[in-house]
């Protein structure tokens, strides 16, 4: 193929009946689909992951209405470049034209600063503020800019979309119609792509790079022969990695060792730190195991020390190990829950006096005060207990934890209770 222009941009739609994929926003009842129709543009910011179509959208909006375009890359535009924009924004309108659409791709990089410099413009309608972002802008963007601007999520476009896109290229593009290609699987294209249209793009013009003539199949081996591995998205700083941690840990608290296990994949093929990984199964064990099974503790802490001891490859055997010993294990947040509320109650209330009998008395001034007086060491009593007021004045009987339904903490109420006699 002879053209130097890459199929994904020579395959960019210009239209609204050319664009493929979020129907939620574009089809005839979504709202970016109702800014064209009615002419009624404000600012907004669209969140998305990468290939499903952000600036593009931003394009066809503004095209469709007739507005200046002015655009900035959030990665190379500083303070500067974003006064010199807005500067030509208000000289390019006329009398009470609408304000042109300024773009600003990757947002969630611009300094809070740089988001600064945009408010004014924002708010006095300078410009109509169009961001795209592939981190969740309540993170990334400004409070006050994100005020003015509604969000708008994109999702990775669904298997028949990416179908669609690949049938359309194939027939569609003035090179890929120059050659004979014949679609015989899609397993794999639709699996590598992971819902991202440029990537799905990518594979289609390697694939036919690599093909020895004019004849180009595509099917699951010639797609794998094409990447030569699997290039996962997984991106170790970006919300891919918050989503897939995220994952990881909610299946170990729903008791799927199968799922768990896949996210464990997802992240160790996609060059996650091992150590932090553990370090969640150690956070996990506490809080979501807990006292159900106090062994899987000492477990997840064993594995954080041979995680760092011998690294990667042999680290993800005793990370899978911990993972299905923690999905499998019963499970309690009590301990968890019970700090939150003791946390919650100091908090509120502030720290109140500790009981004198529970004071040291390391002076004779402390011991004629009274510190120490009355206390009763357990340990000089049968069963090595004795009932005593370990509260502070005016919180006796109060209770922070809650034994969960398991057997190991039913035995530790049963044992509560027998001592205490009914005060917790």
């Amino acid at each position: 193929m002879a053209n130097n222009i890459p199929l994904a941009e020579r395959m960019r739609p210009r239209t609204l009946e050319q664009y493929i994929g979020q129907t939620h926003l574009m089809g005839p009842d979504g709202v970016l689909r109702r800014f064209v129709t009615t002419g009624n543009l404000s600012s907004f910011i669209l969140w998305g992951p990468p290939g499903v179509g952000k600036t593009t959208l931003a394009q066809i909006v503004a095209h469709s209405l007739e507005r200046k375009f002015f655009t900035l890359s959030a990665i190379n535009a500083g303070v500067k470049e974003v006064r010199e924009v807005l500067e030509k924004a208000r000289s390019s309108r006329f009398f009470d034209s609408a304000p042109p659409v300024l773009f600003i791709d990757e947002i969630h990089r611009f300094n809070k600063a740089q988001q600064d410099s945009l408010l004014g413009a924002v708010e006095q309608g300078v410009v109509t503020l169009i961001g795209a972002t592939t981190e969740n802008p309540s993170f990334e963007v400004i409070r006050p800019l994100l005020s003015r601007c509604q969000v708008y999520i994109l999702k990775p476009l669904s298997d028949e979309d990416l179908l669609t896109l690949l049938h359309r290229a194939v027939t569609e593009d003035t090179e890929l119609k120059q050659l004979d290609i014949r679609i015989e699987e899609t397993d794999a294209i639709l699996s590598f792509s992971g819902g991202d249209a440029r990537k799905l793009l990518n594979i289609i013009e390697m694939i036919c790079a690599t093909a020895a003539d004019d004849a180009v199949v595509i099917n699951n081996e010639t797609v794998r022969n094409a990447l030569q591995q699997n290039v996962a998205r997984y991106d170790k700083g970006g919300e891919e990695h918050y989503d897939v941690i995220s994952a990881f840990i909610k299946s170990i608290r729903g008791s799927d060792p199968n799922a768990a296990i896949y996210y464990l994949a997802r992240m160790l093929a996609g060059g996650e730190e091992p150590r932090f990984i553990a370090r969640r199964l150690c956070i996990s064990a506490s809080e979501d195991i807990g006292l159900a099974n106090p062994n899987a503790m000492l477990l997840a802490e064993a594995c954080f020390n041979t995680v760092h001891n011998i690294g990667m490859p042999e680290a993800r055997i005793p990370l899978a190990e911990t993972t299905i010993y923690l999905a499998t294990s019963p499970k309690s947040n009590s301990a968890y829950m019970a700090i939150n509320k003791a946390l919650a109650q100091v908090e509120r209330e502030g720290y109140r006096p500790v009981p004198l009998h529970l004071r040291n008395a390391p002076t004779e001034l402390m011991a004629k005060a009274g510190y120490s007086t009355g206390y009763k060491y357990a340990h000089d009593y049968p069963g090595h207990f004795v009932e005593l007021e370990f509260m502070p004045e005016g919180m006796s009987g109060t209770r922070f934890w809650d034994p969960g339904d398991n057997p190991a903490e039913e035995r530790l109420q049963s044992r509560m209770q027998e001592l205490w006699q009914g005060k917790y």
